[in-house]
């Protein structure tokens, strides 16, 4: 068996893991956006809103990437994951650049929010990862024993 040609049959646990982040993403934004508005006015509300969509945005496009591309090879997988990540990039740049003359856009509160976010989903979400071949992804749950 070619393990190039070796494909992922199964569940994706990257798509776990970035639905997991995306939801966490959900639950700070509104602390996030009222950061920077208390900082940055209503344009660092805005600001943090769309940087907050880019990023999440950027997880589930990387798990889809990754996902769709292990069930068709393990090579297709690599290249996804290292070509994905620049096109990631390259799209984060464009759709801060599509916006950088907008009146509403405050570029101080979408680039911390972007490199906050980012960093702190990623921290957050170390504590929930198992890195094992037993349960990869997301961790397990512990269910509840009885104690006599």
């Amino acid at each position: 068996m070619d393990p190039m040609t070796t494909r992922f049959e199964g569940p994706a646990p990257e798509v776990g893991v970035s639905n997991d982040m995306i939801k966490r993403g959900l639950i700070v934004a509104p602390v996030l956006i009222g950061i920077c508005a208390v900082i940055w006015g209503g344009d660092g509300a805005w600001s943090s809103a769309y940087g907050i969509a880019i990023v999440l945005a950027n997880f589930a496009l990387a798990a889809g990437l990754i996902a769709a591309a292990a069930r068709i090879s393990v090579a297709l997988m690599m290249g996804a994951t290292l070509f994905g990540y620049l096109i990631r990039l390259g799209l984060i740049f464009l759709a801060v650049l599509l916006v950088k003359d907008a009146g509403w856009i405050s570029l101080p509160a979408l680039g911390s929010t972007i490199i906050v976010t980012h960093l702190g989903l990623l921290f957050w979400e170390m504590k929930y990862v198992a890195i094992s071949l037993a349960h990869p992804g997301l961790k397990p749950t512990p269910k509840s024993s009885l104690r006599s």
